[in-house]
């Protein structure tokens, strides 16, 4: 049975059991505990498989000489791709006046700010060692598999046991994240079923249902014509939705859990079994996409401040309020890798804050339907990071095309 098949059953169980089950707060307190032992689970061998992965990885992209070019292509695509995806949130609000949401009054809610300090005195941990527990940033992880792949590389000779040992870890925890994946079809039944009783309670008013279809809609644009079209011009590539096809089980399990790192292991396992990604690119090349490119969540999250700033207001937004709203958007979704779920929301708050003139707690609005925010987020994320690393093994020639009748 293909891997997407299996996490789709998944998903109509969790749905019908969110239905079938009674909606009392003992219930929802138990599916919420699971949700998050579920996920803890699932994330477990993500920074093993990570760290060994790009140490190779590194090693070898710096011994073929296409290190730096492997690099730069992905810097091109998280810039590009967060420009593209914000602007397309951006005209899709403009263009599309959505319903304004009922002004509540509420307590206010906690203060976000991105520790822009913090973040960059994280990758740098008192003892290298450290470098391996945070399970949230994995950019600390990478700069030190970054290291250790680049030397080992210098002295192939002197330090081929360490690249030996490294591939042999590499391809163990390969293997142990596809046991997990397996399972996590299963235990993501109760993953999707917390999502469908928070799903239900917020569209149960209908005051969000306009700002979800939007949200569906700029995700079909993006999903079913703006990547294809990347794909077939730059790729050259006559069958660019296989890239789609391949990513189905990566976007339903990012979907529900809006936990980028969650979706590592069986991302990194469809560009390799079915895309046919070499180890190199997509270990060096999908981390770094899902740190960085968070165009996703600079998307909703331009959508939801400008419908916020209309349910406050009758006046048209002024022009440089708009180029400011996408440039922080644009610019801040670059420094959400230390939020691997919730970054949308966060972004959110931080622009609330920003802009001041009344709305540093404005985002409240919006606090219902932070769940699903952040799920479209996530769900926009992934793909970016699996058409990204596709585009870039393409043109660094290192994929070895399956046919889709092979795709797992």
């Amino acid at each position: 049975m293909k891997v997407w098949v299996k996490y789709l059953i998944g998903v109509a169980l969790g749905v019908l059991a969110a239905l079938i089950l009674p909606g009392n707060a003992a219930m929802s307190n138990g599916v919420a505990f699971l949700t998050e032992l579920f996920i803890r689970i699932g994330r477990y061998v993500v920074v093993p498989l990570i760290f060994t992965t790009a140490i190779v990885s590194v090693s070898r992209l710096r011994s073929s000489k296409l290190l730096w070019k492997t690099a730069g292509l992905t810097g091109i695509i998280v810039v590009v791709s967060a420009f593209i995806l914000t602007l397309v949130g951006l005209l899709s609000i403009l263009i599309v006046k959505l319903p304004r949401i009922p002004i509540t009054v509420e307590a206010t809610t906690e203060a976000f700010n991105l520790d822009i300090k913090g973040m960059i005195l994280s990758l740098f941990p008192y003892s290298g060692f450290d470098s391996v527990k945070d399970g949230s940033f994995l950019l600390v992880c990478l700069v030190m598999a970054f290291i250790v792949g680049w030397e080992s590389a210098s002295e192939e000779t002197a330090f081929k046991p360490i690249l030996t040992l490294s591939d042999s870890l590499s391809d163990l925890f390969y293997n142990v994240a596809n046991f997990f994946t397996e399972i996590m079809a299963v235990l993501g039944i109760a993953i999707v079923c917390y999502w469908t009783i928070d799903f239900r309670a917020v569209i149960a008013t209908g005051i969000f249902t306009p700002m979800i279809i939007m949200f569906i809609i700029d995700f079909v644009i993006v999903a079913g014509i703006i990547y294809p079209l990347i794909l077939y011009f730059v790729c050259h590539d006559p069958h660019p939705y296989k890239v789609l096809y391949a990513s189905v089980a990566p976007l339903v399990l990012s979907f529900f859990s809006g936990d980028a790192n969650l979706v590592v292991p069986l991302a990194n396992r469809h560009l390799r079994d079915s895309l046919g990604i070499r180890r190199r690119c997509r270990g060096f090349t999908y981390p770094l996409l899902s740190i960085f490119a968070r165009g996703g969540s600079a998307l909703v999250s331009t959508i939801s401040f400008i419908l916020i700033w209309r349910s406050y207001s009758s006046l048209s937004i002024p022009g440089t309020d708009i180029l400011w709203i996408f440039g922080l958007s644009f610019g801040l979704s670059f420094l959400l890798g230390g939020s691997p779920s919730g970054g949308a929301f966060v972004l959110l708050t931080i622009i609330c804050t920003k802009y001041a003139r009344g709305f540093e707690t404005s985002v409240l609005l919006l606090k219902p339907a932070s769940m699903i925010i952040c799920s479209f987020a996530a769900l926009f994320d992934t793909l970016t990071g699996m058409v990204g690393t596709y585009i870039v093994a393409v043109k660094t020639k290192m994929v070895e095309h399956h046919s889709i009748t092979h795709f797992i």
